[in-house]
This record gives structure tokens, sequence and C-alpha cells, in this order.
């Protein structure tokens, strides 16, 4: 059975790249969210199997959402995104519960590789 993702980032389009690379790979996209707030809500609205979060939103930033989301759900999977030279900040988020970490701009390869790693 395909693999339930929900897809997390304030860039529309990095959310189309992404649900582009999953889909065209057998994955299917249960959900999007423009920002951690949102994000929170729909896990626990669809419960996916992986959450593919970028660090750098407003409202509420990647890591909160990560927080938010294990603390309702600590069997969570979620992967994080983030941009060139946010290393302090993927420390952070694998500490708070990340399973991996996917850096922007994505390769198709390393987000599969990835999503494989953590859901199969």
């Amino acid at each position: 059975m395909a693999k339930n993702i929900l897809i997390v980032d304030d860039a529309a389009f990095m959310r189309m790249m992404i649900k582009d690379i999953l889909t065209k790979n057998g994955y299917n996209v249960a959900g999007e969210a423009e920002n951690g707030a949102k994000a929170v809500e729909k896990y626990k609205e669809i419960h996916p199997d992986l959450v593919l979060m970028d660090i750098t939103m407003p409202e509420m930033d990647g890591i909160q959402a990560l927080k938010a989301i294990k603390a309702a759900d600590a069997s969570a999977k979620v992967i994080m995104c983030s941009a060139m030279g946010q290393q302090a900040m993927v420390i952070e988020s694998i500490q708070a519960g990340a399973k991996d970490f996917i850096v922007k701009p994505f390769q198709q390869d390393r987000v599969i590789e990835a999503v494989k790693k953590v859901v199969g």
C-alpha cells in the first residue's frame, strides 16, 4: 500500500516539487500545509505515515511543529527540509525527534532515499 505523506513548506512551488517527486515514485501525498500550525492540525486530522517539513516558516517554524507533532504522537515520523547552512537547526530538529533531513534544492534521489529509509 502506498505510504501517505504530509508535505509542509511555506513555498507553494517547493510543495509542488516534492509532491511531483513523491507521486512519480509511488507515494501518496495525503495533505499539504504552508506553516507549522497548519501542519500540526493536518497531522492530527490525517495521521500520515510521514511528514516532510520545512524548518523556516511563518507562524510556527518546523522545529516547533515537529515538537508539537511528537507530543501528540510519539511514533510520528518526520523528515526535515532545510536550505544550506542551517546545520544548527538540523541538529536541533534531529534532537527533537526528526528521522532525517533533506537539503534544498531537492535532489530527487536524496528525497526518495530518505523517504524509503524512514517508511520503506
